[in-house]
């Protein structure tokens, strides 16, 4: 079976904005999101890529465009399904204002039973991404062979919910992990079980230096956060 590569998508305004943007038209990348995915092509130089494939939002598309400027014989493909979590109500609000929210608590403890009002539940987020992958690495595999990679740019909970569910984790675990903006993950799949063979990987340890408020580390960035300052 293929071996998946997975991009979230470079920072947004959003990202700097502290909003959780979901699924709102016109996020597009900032500047350092620009420039982070300017360098994606160079950091995948080498790897054979039998397919690209993107979240249909703008942030995903954007960072994807170099990459398949650099690499024209790649026809880009969109997928509905691992479009950003529906937050609904939540949509478009301050991160700090719904933090406050009593949902949040079980968005971080119990996701698992967390539905957002207005929108989709996080388990019915990873069911329908797990089901894109599972259905993209048939494809790929049958075009191109078992040995095949492809790549996917998506969301930060879309991407850590696929690595839960390599990993075997229940999803109120999902939580305990985390990728930046632009960061890669490697999944390889066999036939019996898949290896998770980089995760959140950017080559900065920025994200590493302590914070101001010590204390906010203490709570998953729902929508996958903004990355090193």
């Amino acid at each position: 079976m293929p071996t998946l590569i997975l991009v979230r998508h470079g920072r947004s305004t959003a990202n700097t904005a502290g909003v959780l943007a979901g699924r709102t038209p016109g996020v597009a990348l900032d500047e350092r999101g620009a420039a982070q995915a300017a360098a994606l092509p160079g950091r995948l130089a080498g790897v054979p890529l039998a397919a690209a494939v993107s979240s249909p939002l703008q942030r995903c598309r954007e960072t994807l465009r170099p990459l398949l400027d650099a690499r024209p014989e790649l026809e880009p493909h969109t997928e509905e399904r691992i479009s950003e979590c529906d937050y609904g109500d939540w949509s478009g609000r301050k991160l700090t204002e719904l933090n406050d929210e009593p949902l949040m608590d079980v968005v971080q403890r119990h996701p698992s039973a967390a539905a957002f009002p207005g929108g989709e539940s996080m388990r019915a987020m990873q069911a329908r991404a797990v089901d894109a992958v599972r259905d993209w690495n048939a494809r790929v595999e049958a075009a191109h062979g078992e040995g095949a990679t492809y790549v996917m740019c998506s969301h930060g909970d879309i991407i850590k919910a696929l690595v839960a569910d390599a990993l075997g984790l229940h999803l109120d675990l999902f939580q305990r992990i985390h990728a930046d903006p632009c960061s890669v993950t490697v999944i390889r799949y066999t036939r019996l079980q898949p290896f998770l063979l980089r995760l959140g990987d950017t080559g900065d340890l920025g994200s590493l230096v302590p914070r101001e408020d010590p204390g906010a580390d203490a709570r998953a960035a729902v929508g996958g956060g903004a990355g090193a300052p």
